[in-house]
C-alpha cells in the first residue's frame, strides 16, 4: 500500500524544491515531512491529528508514556498536548517520510452523528493517543489528498469530503471507541478538553486546579484524575510545558531574549525560567535557540510553491 502514496508524496516534495523538512500543502491541515536522518526528540505542542508513517519509524513521548510506529502505521492524537516526537529510523537512501492531517472536531462529530451503528466509547479513561494500522480505505484517502495537490482548483470542493471519509474510517475502525470520546458532547473527555483550552489561552496566568475543575464542571479530585489519565501529566506539569514551548517559540521565531520570553509566559524570575528550561529540554535556552533556529528554517518556514 505504501508505494503509490510514497511515489505521489515524493513527486510533490520534488515539486516543492526537494530536500528535507516540513512541506505544507494547499490543503488546509495537510502537510508532509521528509528527513534524511534520525533526529533527537523535538518537544512540540501536538494538535488533534493523524500522523501516518510511509517510510522509516518514529516515536512519541508524552508524560510517562511512549508510542512507537513505523511504515503504514499511524499515530492518532485526540486532544492538543505537549509531547516529544522523534524520528528513529531514517537515512539518505531510505528517508523518513510521513504525512500529517489535522482533525476538525466539528467534522468528527458530524460524521459520528450520521453513523447507523456508532462505536461504543471505551470504558477506560486512558491516554489520548494511540497507534493503529493503516488499512486500504484510509490509504486510498491519503493518496487522493496527495494527488489533489496537482489540481488546486479541486481542493475546496473535494478535500472536505475526503476529510470526512477519513473520520468515517477511523470512527468505524478498531479504535473508534477511543476516538469517538473526543466527539461525544458532555463526555468527561470533552469537559477536560474545555479546561485544557482554558490552559492554552491563559497559560501565563496562575491557575489553580479548582479553577480548571470549575471550567470542566467536575470536582477537583475527579478532574485531576481524568486529566492525568488523558495526558499522563498533572495540570501544573501541562501548564509548565505550555509555557516553556511558547517561550522557545518566542525566542526562535520572534528573536525574543531570554528575559523577555520568561516574563511573557508568566515567569517572575529569568533565572528560575532558565533552570526549568534546561531541566525540560536538557540544554540552556541560548544554546537551544541556536539549534532550534536551524530546525525552524528547515521544518517550519516553507510556504507552498505554486506553478
Amino acid at each position: 500500500m505504501a508505494s503509490p502514496i510514497l511515489n505521489a508524496v515524493t513527486t510533490y516534495i520534488e515539486s516543492q524544491g526537494g530536500g528535507q523538512g516540513l512541506f505544507p500543502t494547499a490543503i488546509d491541515g495537510f502537510s508532509i515531512v521528509r528527513s534524511y536522518q534520525a533526529m533527537m526528540p523535538m518537544r512540540a505542542l501536538y494538535r488533534p491529528s493523524l500522523c501516518v508513517v510511509l517510510q522509516g519509524a518514529k516515536e512519541i513521548r508524552f508524560g510517562g508514556d511512549r508510542l512507537d510506529y513505523r511504515a503504514m502505521e499511524c499515530l492518532v492524537v485526540s486532544i492538543g498536548l505537549p509531547a516529544a516526537g522523534r524520528i528513529v529510523e531514517a537515512s539518505p537512501e531510505y528517508p523518513y517520510v510521513g504525512v500529517l492531517i489535522d482533525f476538525d472536531v466539528v467534522t468528527m462529530r458530524q460524521v459520528l452523528e450520521q453513523l447507523d451503528t456508532p462505536p461504543s466509547p471505551a470504558t477506560t479513561s486512558g491516554p489520548c493517543a494511540f497507534v493503529g494500522k493503516v488499512d486500504q480505505p484510509l490509504a486510498d484517502c491519503i493518496l487522493r489528498l496527495v494527488r489533489m495537490t496537482e489540481t488546486p482548483k479541486a481542493i475546496p470542493i473535494l478535500a472536505p469530503s475526503v476529510m470526512r471519509e477519513i473520520c468515517y474510517w477511523l470512527l468505524s475502525g478498531p479504535h473508534g471507541g477511543e476516538l469517538c470520546k473526543l466527539a461525544l458532547p458532555e463526555s468527561n473527555i470533552e469537559r477536560v478538553v474545555k479546561a485544557i483550552a482554558t490552559l492554552h489561552v491563559n497559560f501565563a496566568q496562575t491557575l489553580r486546579v479548582e479553577q480548571l475543575a470549575d471550567v470542566a464542571r467536575m470536582s477537583p479530585s475527579s478532574f485531576h484524575q481524568h486529566f492525568k489519565a488523558l495526558t499522563s501529566m498533572t495540570p501544573l506539569q501541562f501548564q509548565k510545558q505550555l509555557r516553556l514551548l511558547e517561550a522557545r517559540r518566542l525566542m526562535v521565531a520572534e528573536a525574543a531574549n531570554v528575559a523577555d520570553a520568561a516574563y511573557k509566559v508568566g515567569y517572575e524570575s529569568p533565572s528560575q525560567f532558565s533552570r526549568e528550561y534546561s531541566r525540560e529540554f536538557g540544554i540552556a535556552p541560548k544554546q537551544d535557540v541556536l539549534n532550534q533556529q536551524r530546525l525552524y528554517n528547515e521544518y517550519a518556514s516553507r510556504t507552498v510553491r505554486t506553478a
